[in-house]
């Protein structure tokens, strides 16, 4: 028991002692509870103090800065009341100057419509002078209205073509004396640099013979020599009274050429028979074509053109035996291709092109015996299949057309132009020569104002004497232009023809 109550005499006496610490705090609290709160209030009363003084300063900077925002407002305000005015100033005056402009507007107009009905009053006098005036005009002049304006249109129609004549006269003079400059220039240095024979050659259709009895054994028994040879040859073999001489006939010129040293081989040997003349025209085919193929080697050659295929070579060499108006075309083509070349050197155009252009310009012509159409064609078509260029193939195309489509084309036309208008370059029949000759002279008789014409020079050129009562100097020009313009329409002919046109006034006075 005794145990038990000291237990619990300590448990009290710590609950006291507990207690009283608590009570001791309460009370220390309270004192420290009371000093923090009197500072407190003395601090809150400090801060009030502060912030009231704040509150007046910053209610007297409000004052001040109301005070300055009001007066400039006022200020702002009186400014904008001052222009105000100003605007209404302004737009009084204008009021003003807009209304007397319209008075004075309104009496323009009072003014113009007066002026309006004198002028429409004027001009209906005026209309009815006009139309007296025009009456009398008409019966003093005895022509009526229309036929005035036709007189004045056909005068001045006169007048133009006179104006246009002059002025094409002063355009030709001028661009005459520059191209001709360079052409004489470009020819010349052409030319004179190639020399070829004046004479052409000319195929040979006819066959001497020793004797006339040579005659007999080339018909043979039943004519079955001859027979044997026209087959074998494909020409016509004419045997007539010419003595010592037989005529080989056919539109292919190879297969006369075969014919003719098939009968020279025969004639010489001897022995003609049909089994013989086989063998002859054989070997002598074959002779021909060794010599087409050395003509066109030595044409390749002579004109410095490389690059051409064998069998294109072999074409060329086959002009060796066609002529046209009695020359030799393979001749003519390496000639052209000579002076082709040497026009492209001085104007500064592909030579090579130039050259091999003129010198198979005329190639079809090879072939026109056996495809129909123009050599031209012929010619491009054979260029194309033996892969030329197509600046060759096209100047070969279009060395007979009116449109070229390159300068070496046209050098191409020059050159063949050339080489075929230089004299002894071609052969006409006197049957061919007249009638082109008449056929000039009929189309420049044609033309208005055209006294006497002459075809000269083998029919290269044409002198026109005019009228001088009806073409004046300025019109002699144009008329020279269009009369070339319609021979080149109307007729074909080889080379170029010049067109002179000559006006001679004469004045003749008698002394008495």
């Amino acid at each position: 028991m005794s145990g038990i109550t000291l237990a619990l005499i300590l448990v009290i006496s710590v609950l006291v002692a507990l207690g009283a610490g608590t009570l001791i705090g309460v009370f220390y609290r309270k004192i420290l509870g009371g000093r923090h709160l009197t500072e407190a209030e003395a601090k809150a009363a400090l801060i009030s103090d502060q912030a009231e003084q704040e509150k007046k300063s910053l209610l007297l900077d409000a004052k001040e800065e109301a005070i300055q925002v009001r007066s400039s407002a006022e200020s702002e305000l009186r400014d904008r009341r001052r222009e105000f005015q100003r605007q209404e100033n302004r737009l009084t005056q204008r009021e003003e100057n807009l209304d007397r402009r319209v008075d004075s507007i309104e009496g323009r107009e009072r003014g113009l419509g007066d002026r309006e009905e004198r002028l429409e009053a004027a001009q209906t006098e005026s209309e009815g002078l006009k139309e007296r005036q025009l009456r009398e005009l008409e019966a003093v002049a005895s022509l009526t209205l229309q036929e005035a304006k036709d007189v004045i249109l056909q005068k001045a129609e006169i007048d133009s073509q006179h104006e246009l004549a002059r002025h094409y006269y002063d355009l030709d003079a001028r661009h005459r004396e520059e191209a001709d400059e360079k052409a004489r220039k470009y020819i010349a240095l052409a030319i004179q640099r190639l020399a070829s024979d004046v004479v052409s050659e000319s195929t040979v259709t006819s066959v001497s013979l020793p004797s006339d009895e040579m005659k007999g054994r080339l018909i043979g028994r039943e004519g079955r020599n001859i027979r044997a040879i026209e087959q074998a040859t494909g020409v016509d073999l004419i045997i007539d009274d010419t003595p010592e001489a037989v005529t080989i006939s056919c539109f292919d010129p190879i297969r006369r050429e075969i014919a003719r040293v098939t009968l020279e081989s025969l004639i010489k040997d001897g022995r003609i028979h049909p089994a013989r003349v086989e063998t002859a025209v054989e070997r002598a085919a074959k002779e021909v074509d060794q010599v087409i193929r050395d003509a066109g080697d030595q044409a390749i050659f002579d004109s410095g053109v490389r690059g051409l295929h064998p069998d294109l070579i072999s074409l060329l060499g086959r002009l060796k035996y066609r002529t046209s108006y009695g020359g030799n075309v393979l001749q003519h083509s390496v000639e052209a291709s000579l002076i082709a070349g040497m026009l492209a050197s001085e104007l500064g155009a592909d030579i090579q092109v130039s050259k091999a252009g003129a010198l198979l310009h005329d190639i079809g012509k090879a072939l026109t015996h056996e495809v129909e159409g123009p050599h031209a064609e012929i010619g491009a078509e054979m260029a194309a299949k033996y892969q030329i260029s197509d600046p060759v193939r096209q100047a070969i195309e279009e060395h007979h057309d009116e449109d070229k489509g390159s300068v070496e084309a046209f050098i191409v036309v020059a050159a063949d132009a050339i080489t075929s208008a230089r004299p002894g370059a071609r052969r006409d029949t006197l049957d061919a020569y007249v009638k082109r000759l008449a056929a000039i002279e009929e189309v420049v008789n044609d033309f208005p104002g055209v006294d006497r014409c002459y075809a000269i020079q083998a029919g290269r050129e044409v002198r026109v004497m005019v009228k001088p009562d009806q073409v004046d100097e300025f019109a002699a020009p144009k008329l020279a232009r269009d009369i070339a313009k319609q021979i080149e329409v109307k007729l074909v002919y080889p080379g170029q023809i010049k067109v002179m046109v000559i006006r001679e006034t004469r004045s003749v006075e008698v002394a008495k």
